[in-house]
């Protein structure tokens, strides 16, 4: 039933991001008389699941078999049809090549910018409908558990996070973290006192090497349940266990208990829990994932949740500004993806993109990653890469600025090289993904 629920979503998301990128050059087309012969969500080669030709319409609808995006074929277009029949005969006025460079550029832009406004309206209307809610930084009195990487940068398990230059930082966000990574200087509130922490080296580079993020709330590891049949109930635990040490060392918080389980796969550790106001000891055995069966309680069990409300004419320029920051910090992140064999091995595919989505189903969180899905869809299709708008955005820049049109012979030649670069880096990231279940 989980995998059921996630699946659907992940297939409503995609099939909204897909008709929504290819209605934007559908729509431009049509604008500027161009015949469109086919608007197809998910791929058909072979055949179709679905297809209708509306009567007196040049354009047949249909579904694909293959969920790996969608497409418009315009004719009179190199596109990943590689249609070149078409392209020997006689250029006709309704045809793609037929028209200006500037009409041309719209058309492939639109696709990219119908995915930039999607994403705006779902982020103004969750802000809307939802508001905001978050842990402000100043609430979480027992403060923050770094990765070993942000450890090396001179942050310490318990610093409160304060400032980024003279920023001061209010909830623990993206944005946050981008002000962290981007700042100079970052303050932290340690045993009640103000400590400035020059940032030096580079924190996102370490972080993708290692794999382990960059910092969690610091809460106590108290049980909500526990798995019948695992680890934690043949040891003993209860729900409502609260842990105090495990092996011989303390505090035990979440962080520091996953790390200590994670160490003594199929090992033994004395664990000490308060249970109704006594201490009990345990021997626990996690299994050989580190696991032990429970399931915690969640950080807003520990701090307060505020929340901000947003009305409409508040909402719109918000969801504008954080749509344009997740591109943006998505643009910033990409950079960073062939530093590293770590980095390059994070890459992912199809299957990262399903775990993104929760079971159970919640609207709010569904809604939050289609539109970052849309975020990256805009980004990936303005790489200048043939097969993608990007390049085809890029030929027709070259086109405005020289004032020559580059030929079809190499039109055709870039797009052959686009998507064997394309279907290469989809092989890759998905084989990334089939490796990690194993692992």
């Amino acid at each position: 039933m989980e995998l059921l629920v996630v699946l659907l979503q992940f297939f409503l998301s995609l099939s909204l991001l897909v008709v929504i990128h290819e209605f934007g050059h559908f729509l431009f087309a049509r604008i500027f008389n161009i015949r469109v012969e086919k608007f197809y969500i998910f791929f058909n080669p072979g055949f179709s699941l679905f297809k209708y030709k509306p009567k007196n319409s040049d354009t047949l609808f249909g579904i694909g078999w293959l969920p790996l995006g969608g497409y418009v074929k315009i004719a009179g277009m190199i596109d990943e049809s590689l249609d070149t029949e078409q392209m020997k005969r006689p250029v006709q006025d309704w045809e793609f090549r037929s028209k200006p460079a500037w009409q041309r550029f719209l058309v492939m832009v639109a696709g990219v910018v119908f995915n930039f406004i999607l994403a705006i309206i779902i982020y103004s209307m969750a802000s809307f409908h939802y508001g905001e809610n978050y842990i402000a930084l100043r609430d979480a009195t027992a403060g923050m558990e770094f990765s070993p990487a942000a450890q090396k940068a001179g942050f310490q398990d318990g610093d409160i996070l304060h400032k980024a230059d003279d920023l001061t930082l209010e909830d623990f966000s993206e944005e946050t973290f981008r002000a962290i990574t981007n700042a100079e200087t970052v303050t932290v509130i340690r045993k009640g006192e103000e400590v400035a922490l020059p940032m030096k080296g580079d924190l996102i580079k370490d972080m993708m090497q290692e794999q382990k993020g960059f910092a969690n709330f610091r809460i106590p590891f108290v049980l909500e349940s526990v798995v019948e049949g695992s680890r934690a109930q043949l040891a003993g635990l209860k729900a409502g266990d609260s842990l105090i040490s495990v092996g011989d060392s303390l505090p035990a918080y979440v962080g520091h208990c996953t790390n200590v389980f994670s160490e003594h796969k199929n090992l033994t550790v004395p664990v000490k829990v308060m249970r109704d106001n006594q201490v009990v000891e345990v021997e626990l055995t996690p299994d050989h994932n580190g696991k032990i069966g429970v399931i915690r309680k969640s950080v807003i069990s520990f701090y307060p949740v505020t929340t901000r409300d947003y009305s409409l004419f508040e909402a719109i320029p918000h969801g504008t500004q954080k749509c344009v920051k997740k591109f943006t910090g998505y643009a910033n992140d990409m950079k960073y993806v062939f530093t590293s064999k770590e980095a390059v091995e994070s890459l992912g595919g199809f299957i990262s993109i399903g775990r993104l989505f929760p079971y159970p189903f919640y609207p709010q969180i569904f809604w939050e990653i289609t539109a970052y899905l849309s975020v990256i869809l805009a980004f990936m299709n303005l790489l200048p890469i043939p097969g993608l708008d990007g390049g085809h955005i890029m030929f027709l820049i070259y086109e405005m600025v020289t004032r020559r049109k580059p030929s079809q012979k190499a039109l055709i030649r870039a797009q052959m090289i686009g998507m064997f670069i394309l279907l290469a880096l989809m092989l890759f990231a998905n084989m990334n993904d089939f490796f990690r279940l194993f692992k």
